[in-house]
């Protein structure tokens, strides 16, 4: 798809994230770093159909031809659309020569995540004027074992629904302030088959996280 976004905006994103700095093995250094601003130069030059057809006429002439410019660029993906309900998914596997082998590293990850600064500045249904995206975590995906085979088990927050700020959050509109800065209060459980126990936040931040899901609160 063809961009004609004004180069000094097209990568800037709702909070500037020129001050963050990540701590390596967290979710917010996965995010950033896979929302990094990237240079398309040498052997991954971009095609660009608009220098192609400046340089060598109309299109039919060209797939004759076929000659083709490529530029150096640049590239960056953020989000365009902010979820009601956010999904983070680790990847807990690495290549070990011809086998894959599982990756078992605690990955930090907050009780309380703001997106805003991996969100494109004209993010989609974001009230203008947000420089903030808070989720708010609400259940965990953890597997135990080996590549091969293995165990998954869940925590959970049981919590309060909140009707009203639902209503918001679909709506795109800003919550009554106080609600934006807290996780949503709630007790967490540990589940693993048939077999449930209510366990602390503490344990449930220091699991190695599979699967995480976050609630929009702001």
């Amino acid at each position: 798809e063809l961009s004609t976004e004004d180069p000094e905006t097209a990568f800037c994103t709702l909070a500037n994230r020129d001050h963050l700095n990540p701590e390596e093995g967290s979710v917010h250094h996965c995010l950033y770093q896979f929302t990094r601003n990237e240079k398309l130069t040498e052997t991954n030059k971009l095609l660009c159909d608009v220098c192609t057809q400046r340089h060598c006429g109309p299109k039919n002439s060209i797939k004759s031809d076929k000659k083709y410019v490529y530029t150096n660029a640049k590239k960056q993906m953020l989000i365009s659309l902010v979820p009601p309900v956010l999904t983070l998914h680790l990847k807990r596997f690495q290549h070990a020569g011809f086998n894959l082998r599982k990756v078992n590293r605690h990955i930090k990850f907050p009780e309380v995540i703001d997106l805003a600064p991996f969100c494109a500045a004209k993010c989609k249904n974001v009230p203008e004027g947000n420089t903030r995206v808070l989720y708010s975590l609400y259940g965990v995906v953890e597997h135990s074992g080996t590549m091969r085979s293995g165990h998954y088990t869940a925590y959970v927050k049981a919590r309060t629904t909140n009707g009203h700020l639902c209503d918001l959050v679909l709506r795109g509109q800003s919550p009554p302030q106080g609600l934006e800065s807290e996780p949503v209060k709630g007790q967490w459980f540990h589940i693993s088959d048939t077999h449930v126990q209510a366990v602390s936040a503490s344990k449930v931040l220091s699991s190695q996280a599979y699967l995480l899901f976050y609630e929009r609160l702001l």
